[in-house]
């Protein structure tokens, strides 16, 4: 997949014309839609065209339980212009793909998975078709599952041809599970898997084939049930604590800049904010706050996850007094 032209000003129009509409009026799946069944799917594909022949595969994994869906409904009616602008302006034939997530414990559209598209009306198609169902209240969503498919379940000719990772990016505001079991995956996509992936190597298998990264919408969610600081143990500088979740596109689309080489600094990102992305003032300002250790971290040769961690099941010891 991922073939056709992207056009700016139609997806622009499409996004505003629903602009004022509220979630349930814009994502009207009452269930997962049969296209975005992850059951039995080999592969999901990101390849070279005439149109693009330097592909780069894109995914947004987004956690649509109750308290995650205001950032779909931002995506669908406001930001992802912003993003496929500020994304092509380094990466012309980049090609996104949409995955959703929940908590396979207790909801009907555990994972959801759409198709990479580089046509923004099918890239607006497969966003439309998710099924927000609301919910929540677990600690925990099924993170593991969605990276797990990710690594697992898409073919990307940017890696393949040419050795260069996709972009993942991941919205969350709960800790992730330990392990990924065995049932799950059964159930949910169909593999059998041999053992338990303990969340690490879930994680570090996914970043052998993208730049992943994890946002978590504000400070405030960031500090409940320990979640910036389990995922800052996973994703080290790749965790992104935004001001507000409507940050979450646009702050996707600098990273994306920032580990291209295109925006070295903050100087540069602010440059971009202003005059691709339409951000001035505050809205500028918090977006750099929040991409700012990314900037210092390529900077001095790092932007991936660590190879040396705590594992999220062990408490971090405790330094010693004096």
């Amino acid at each position: 997949m991922g073939y056709g032209e992207y056009d700016y000003e139609a997806h622009t129009a499409a996004t505003q014309a629903r602009a004022d509409l509220d979630a349930e009026a814009v994502f009207r799946q009452g269930a997962c839609h049969p296209e975005m069944v992850p059951l039995g799917v080999k592969m999901r594909e990101s390849r070279d065209s005439e149109a693009h022949p330097a592909s780069v595969g894109m995914v947004f994994a987004l956690d649509v339980s109750g308290s995650m869906g205001q950032i779909p409904r931002e995506l669908a009616t406001k930001t992802l212009p912003g993003f496929m602008r500020g994304v092509t302006a380094t990466l012309p034939d980049a090609q996104l793909m949409f995955i959703a997530f929940g908590n396979t414990r207790g909801d009907r559209s555990p994972l959801q998975v759409g198709q990479f598209e580089s046509d923004e009306a099918l890239i607006d198609k497969w966003l439309a078709a998710l099924h927000l169902e609301g919910g929540g209240g677990l600690l925990g969503e099924s993170y593991d599952l969605a990276m797990y498919f990710a690594a697992r379940h898409t073919a990307m000719d940017c890696l393949e041809k040419r050795g260069r990772r996709g972009y993942f990016f991941m919205t969350g505001d709960e800790p992730p599970y330990v392990r990924l079991g065995p049932d799950d995956v059964k159930q949910q996509i169909g593999d059998d898997l041999p053992a338990p992936i303990v969340i690490e190597a879930m994680v570090d298998e996914l970043a052998t084939r993208f730049h992943p990264f994890f946002f978590v919408p504000d400070p405030k969610r960031a500090a409940q049930d320990g979640v910036e600081s389990v995922w800052r143990r996973l994703f080290g500088d790749c965790c992104i604590v935004l001001d507000r979740p409507e940050d979450t596109a646009v702050a996707a689309a600098v990273l994306v800049g920032i580990r291209e080489g295109r925006l070295p600094d903050v100087a540069a990102v602010e440059r971009a904010l202003e005059h691709e992305l339409g951000r001035t003032g505050v809205e500028r300002d918090r977006v750099v706050r929040a991409v700012a250790h990314y900037i210092e971290a390529v900077a001095r040769g790092g932007g991936d996850p660590p190879k040396e961690r705590v594992p999220v099941g062990e408490r971090p010891a405790t330094p010693s007094p004096g």
